[in-house]
C-alpha cells in the first residue's frame, strides 16, 4: 500500500513588503510600491533627500505604468483629421521613463562594479619562477 505524501506547504503571495522596509511617505500605485520595496530592501535609504528622490522615482514609475496602459489601449498611432499620428502620451511616457532612470542614477542604486575586486590569479611581469 502506498503511503500518503506529506501535505505541501501553503502557498504565499509574492510581492509583499520585505521585512524591515520602511513605508513610503505617500501613497503609491502598484509599480511605485514594488520599486520602493525592492530598492529599500537592497539599499535601506533613510536620509530625507534620498527618501524624497526615491519617492519621486516611484511616483514616476506609477505615471509611466498609467501612460503605458493608455497607449496600449489606444494604440501607439491614432487617427486624426490630419491622418495617422503618434499617440500624444508617447512623449510623456518617454519623459517619465527618462526622469525615473536619471533619478535612480542620482540615488546611486544603478551602479554596480563591472568586475569583482581582487588580486589577479597570476603575477604580472617577470618573476623568479620564470627562470
Amino acid at each position: 500500500m502506498e503511503e500518503k505524501s506529506p501535505k505541501p506547504p501553503p502557498l504565499t503571495v509574492v510581492g509583499k513588503r520585505p521585512k524591515n522596509v520602511p513605508h513610503p511617505p505617500r501613497k503609491l500605485g502598484s509599480a511605485g510600491e514594488v520599486l520602493w520595496n525592492r530598492i529599500q530592501a537592497d539599499y535601506q535609504i533613510e536620509d530625507v533627500g534620498g527618501v524624497e528622490l526615491l519617492m519621486q522615482a516611484c511616483e514616476a514609475a506609477d505615471r509611466t505604468q498609467t501612460l503605458a496602459a493608455i497607449i496600449d489601449a489606444d494604440g501607439a498611432r491614432i487617427i486624426t483629421k490630419a491622418g495617422p499620428n503618434d499617440h500624444p502620451c508617447l512623449k510623456h511616457e518617454l519623459a517619465a521613463r527618462a526622469f525615473l532612470v536619471r533619478t535612480l542614477t542620482r540615488l546611486g542604486v544603478t551602479e554596480e562594479p563591472l568586475k569583482t575586486i581582487g588580486r589577479p590569479t597570476r603575477p604580472l611581469g617577470w618573476t623568479p619562477d620564470d627562470y
